[in-house]
């Protein structure tokens, strides 16, 4: 029997904490979870657990994230798909076939109500155990009590909004903005996740992706005129090498990219995401926008940022048609690779910095608040008076 590599080991230690861990915490729930009872389950030490998981809450984020990759795995399979191609496939309230009818091109409803169906499918089932339901919910009750995650997960809500908007808007008309309608969407399905938790039961699932319909058609006076854009300081012009590191995973489409083409590269804290907007409305026509995230902690806030993303665009991807899908790229940088190549050392939470690359070469730099903003408008003929640099 061949004899398996130090990291097949660790693979496999990891995989078995994992479905410990969920046993544990399905039983128990987060709160009366013991990681003494974990490692028993898993025939290891309590040592070889925190050498993976340095603590009970990193550990079940990775339950949580584990958990998604999995329903997204098998949603692909449902129907033959890889899960990262936009085809239908899906269970619950889709209906018995098991699929998600593809939205119409140009319906903002049609395309919102499809979405809303596809979360909703994380509600309990019948006969699920409080705790159970718990991890089909993602719950993070009781388990971000400390006011760097919480932070972190109210700027990760306005990253998932806004990738929900983009998606709305390739069915909307030219310069139709969209956040507001996917921020009031995702908070009546968080609400009704949170009611599914405290009082099993309540409401109809049908009734809320039928409510999330007819949202598209509120009046919401949606527009992107951030307040201190005019005063942010234009991007400074410069010509450094860029040596960008190996292929990287783009957490929305979910396949591995480079990040050798012309456009905008923002680096964004987890406590600075909601700017991931001014990169893409200031970016110009052609450009590749990718925003990457970076973390002072990649066990917790990182494993964080993760499970929120993928499990959005995880639903995104059942339903939009890849034409359809967000048109930026999204990297965790949980190591800084990325923000270490681009000459950006010591990253955290609050960092917010942004370069345009042009010709494989960084043509401009931006630090701070509108950063991104900048180094997108940076080479644009109203540069200046955006705050951008000149070309």
């Amino acid at each position: 029997m061949a004899r398996l590599t130090r990291a097949q080991q660790q693979e496999r230690t990891r995989a078995a904490v994992l479905a410990a861990a969920r046993r544990e915490f399905a039983e128990h729930g987060y709160a009366v979870a013991k990681i003494d009872r974990i490692a028993e389950r898993a025939e290891m030490t309590r040592g070889a657990v925190y050498s993976n998981f340095p603590t009970k809450r990193a550990l079940y984020l990775a339950v949580l994230t584990d958990l998604v990759e999995r329903s997204a795995d098998e949603a692909g399979q449902a129907d033959g798909s890889d899960g990262t191609d936009g085809t239908d496939g899906a269970a619950g309230i889709t209906g018995t076939a098991g699929r998600v009818p593809r939205p119409t091109p140009g319906s903002v409803a049609d395309s919102l109500g499809a979405f809303a169906r596809v979360w909703l499918e994380r509600l309990p089932l019948t006969g699920d155990s409080p705790a159970d339901g718990h991890l089909r919910l993602r719950s993070l009750s009781g388990v971000l009590d400390d006011e760097p995650a919480r932070t972190a997960l109210a700027q990760t809500a306005r990253l998932e909004a806004l990738l929900l908007a983009l998606a709305l808007e390739s069915y909307s008309p030219p310069g139709v903005r969209r956040v507001r309608l996917a921020e009031l969407a995702l908070t009546l399905l968080n609400g009704s996740a949170g009611l599914a938790e405290t009082a099993p039961g309540f409401g109809d699932p049908f009734d809320v992706a039928r409510a999330c319909d007819h949202l598209a058609g509120i009046d919401l006076a949606d527009s992107w005129d951030p307040p201190h854009l005019p005063y942010v300081s234009p991007a400074r012009p410069c010509d450094d090498p860029w040596a960008p590191p190996a292929e990287v995973s783009d957490r929305i489409t979910g396949r591995r990219i480079g990040l050798g083409d012309d456009g905008v590269i923002a680096v964004l804290g987890a406590g600075r995401l909601s700017a991931a907007e001014e990169a893409v409305r200031g970016a110009l026509p052609g450009d590749r926008v990718t925003v990457v995230v970076v973390t002072g902690d990649p066990a917790e806030i990182g494993r964080l940022v993760r499970l929120r993303v993928d499990d959005l665009t995880a639903c995104l991807r059942r339903v939009f048609a890849p034409g359809a899908w967000p048109p930026l790229r999204l990297v965790l940088d949980d190591h800084a690779l990325v923000a270490a190549a681009l000459g950006l050392p010591g990253v955290g939470d609050t960092t917010e910095a942004a370069v345009r690359i042009r010709d494989g070469r960084i043509v401009a730099r931006a630090e701070g608040r509108g950063a991104a903003h900048a180094a997108a408008a940076a080479g644009s003929p109203d540069a200046t008076r955006h705050g951008g640099a000149g070309a």
